[in-house]
């Protein structure tokens, strides 16, 4: 399994989490953080999906 999608796995969790506080807490910038992380995260597992992929695995 390739790096990226372990780091783009973790940085989903970390959005989600951003983004489920930042609705609890009425704070839209903290949301908006994690909705952006969750994209980032999603895209660097797919980048990481694709190497994997090239390898052979």
């Amino acid at each position: 399994m390739d790096a990226d999608r372990i780091k783009g796995s973790a940085k989903q969790i970390k959005g989600k989490i951003k983004e489920t506080s930042g609705k609890a807490l009425d704070d839209s910038k903290l949301q908006s953080e994690g909705t952006a992380d969750k994209l980032a995260g999603k895209l660097q597992n797919t980048v990481g999906g694709l190497k994997d992929a090239l390898k052979g695995k």
